[in-house]
């Protein structure tokens, strides 16, 4: 019997993947290995989960179980791998050696914890990245018995999302970050500082310009001393200070990397033979783009890469849509500094050109109103990857 092609990681990339080679081949012998449970949801209902008060098992569309038949693979569940011999094709999982025929890393990527917890108050802080990590916060929230009071530390993507879900779920929040401005990576500030008007009118605590200097016990809360000298207290900590691909198993295994991910070309191959990298851990000729739709394109090219048809994966000029609800944003981020950012809007409407030196469109920021210029704007400004 041929060893199968196997997949590290049960993310939207790695059952993404499964399902878009199950639905080109039907038979071929395929092993899913994951960390985690390997239940299959959607990753961005975990930012939507609290305002819909949705327990943890709500989002799962299935476990692994259930995957696994309806698939017809074999999913191996909290399972880690400890290392890759690309050159014996085999995976070291304790004293097991797996074989393996072609080989998908889609590990993902991991919180990025710019401090560390005490063993004191690891119990209060938290990140989430995962259904299980849903779980634990959730079940965080529940043992209070009351709403909590929750500081998300990190003002991007993540903690917006997750600010904007839990203080439309009840809970008190505050928003501790050393940037100006929400959203710094995606929003011009102007735009930034709308969505953060947005979140003060709704009740939220703004610590705006001011980082984090040390985690300290209080009682049954946690202390947040920060660096103008202020304090928040809070129930429970929720982290969102970035995220970075998990690249240390194929960097022992000799694939080429950086701080960005693991180098492929366009077709998600990486500098082992028969080695490929999808998802938020892969740097595509590249760009690494954490965002659904790449990791969609990405798991379709791949799947017909797989079953014989080479397919080199093409990113459009595909808007982030930030789930905020109390001002909705929608961002195309320019690949490269723009030369100047044109802003125009009132009272939280705001659009926001990136333009060229040569007055092209490389990128776009919407706020309020203004989000309905999505789809026009999209149709003219350059592809993420051509």
């Amino acid at each position: 019997m041929s060893a199968p092609l196997t997949i590290i990681g049960s993310g939207m990339a790695g059952i993404g993947l499964l399902r878009a080679l199950r639905a080109i081949d039907a038979e071929r012998p395929i092993t899913l290995i994951t960390a985690d449970s390997g239940d299959d949801y959607a990753k961005p209902l975990l930012s939507t989960g609290f305002a819909k008060r949705l327990p943890p098992d709500r989002l799962a569309v299935r476990d692994a179980l259930r995957l696994a038949e309806e698939l017809g693979v074999v999913v191996r569940t909290h399972t880690r791998v400890e290392a890759i011999d690309t050159v014996a094709r085999t995976l070291q999982i304790g004293t097991e050696r797996l074989p393996w025929s072609e080989l998908v890393l889609a590990t993902g990527a991991a919180p990025a914890v710019p401090f560390a917890v005490s063993d004191a108050l690891a119990a209060r802080v938290f990140t989430i990245n995962d259904l299980d990590d849903y779980r634990a916060f959730h079940g965080a929230l529940e043992a209070l018995g009351r709403p909590g009071r929750v500081a998300i530390v990190g003002a991007g993507l993540v903690g917006c999302e997750f600010a904007n879900d839990l203080i439309a779920g009840g809970h008190e929040v505050s928003l501790v970050a050393p940037e100006a401005a929400p959203l710094p990576r995606l929003l011009p500030e102007p735009l930034g500082r709308a969505l953060g008007e947005a979140f003060d009118e709704a009740g939220m605590l703004m610590a705006l310009g001011v980082g984090v200097t040390a985690l300290e016990t209080a009682g049954a809360s946690v202390g947040l001393a920060l660096e103008d000298g202020s304090r928040i207290e809070a129930d429970l900590v929720l982290m969102a200070t970035g995220l970075r691909p998990r690249t240390a198993l194929a960097e022992a295994a000799g694939l080429a990397v950086s701080a960005a991910g693991i180098h492929t070309d366009r077709r998600l191959a990486t500098s082992a033979p028969g080695v490929y990298a999808l998802g938020d851990v892969a740097c595509v000729d590249g760009v690494n783009a954490m965002y659904v739709q790449p990791l969609q394109a990405s798991a379709k090219a791949l799947a017909r890469t797989l079953t014989g048809t080479p397919t080199p994966v093409v990113y459009g000029p595909w808007p982030v849509v930030v789930k905020t609800p109390l001002l909705p944003v929608v961002a195309l981020p320019p690949a490269t500094p723009p030369a100047r950012w044109r802003i125009e809007g009132e009272a939280g409407d705001f659009s926001a050109l990136a333009e060229s030196e040569e007055g092209h469109l490389i990128g776009f920021a919407l706020t309020g109103a203004c989000v309905r210029r999505k789809v026009e704007l999209a149709r003219v400004a350059p592809p993420l990857l051509g």
